[in-house]
């Protein structure tokens, strides 16, 4: 298991932007949390799957899948609809829900074909959950450059930046630099 921090610039998000948010760029460059050799461990423990998923080459590319398929969705025109639901249908077609009664009551155990689709199921599963909640909460940060994403949980629903202390303040020096240093109109040319 890795004991890396989590380089991420966004980390907490519900579990399915958690998993968008693996890929991230910055002032140097772009990254993909899974191309680090630990990468896989460090997202499994930020996102509290460690222990429950497997930190393997397996579970590593159902979760590259099933991140493929949950970006086609939130970006719209990357892939067919129909295409992308496919997408994301398969990653949900590896598992499911059991309903159990045990001597503690009723259960639901989550039973996937493979240990290696549990954290890509799970990521799934929840992503259909947010959808059936407030879809419109499921945003993009508003800086253009920035690909994170974000489940809006603010009151008023008026959330625009993944982090107002990096993309929100870069957005306003900018605005503030571009009314600075616009051309100043000359009031003889009228």
């Amino acid at each position: 298991m890795s004991t890396h921090a989590d380089p991420r610039p966004l980390i907490g998000e519900p579990l399915p932007l958690d998993l968008l948010n693996t890929r991230w760029s910055d002032d140097d460059g772009a990254y993909d949390l899974f191309d680090r050799p630990d990468g896989l461990a460090i997202w499994l423990n930020s996102a509290g799957l460690a222990g429950i998923a497997p930190d393997s080459p397996g579970a590593r590319d159902a979760l590259i899948a099933t991140r493929a398929a949950l970006f086609a969705l939130v970006q719209p025109g990357t892939t067919e609809p129909a295409r992308a639901r496919d997408m994301l249908n398969e990653t949900l077609g590896h598992g499911h829900v059991r309903r159990v009664l045990t001597e503690d009551g009723p259960q639901s155990p989550i039973e996937t074909d493979s240990p290696d689709w549990i954290a890509a199921w799970r990521a799934a599963e929840h992503y259909l959950r947010l959808l059936e909640e407030k879809p419109d909460r499921i945003r993009k940060c508003a800086n253009p450059e920035c690909p994170l994403r974000f489940y809006d949980v603010s009151k008023a629903g008026a959330r625009r930046w993944c982090s107002m202390a990096t993309c929100g303040n870069r957005a306003k020096y900018r605005s503030h630099y571009a009314r600075q240093h616009q051309p100043k109109e000359d009031p003889t040319h009228r």
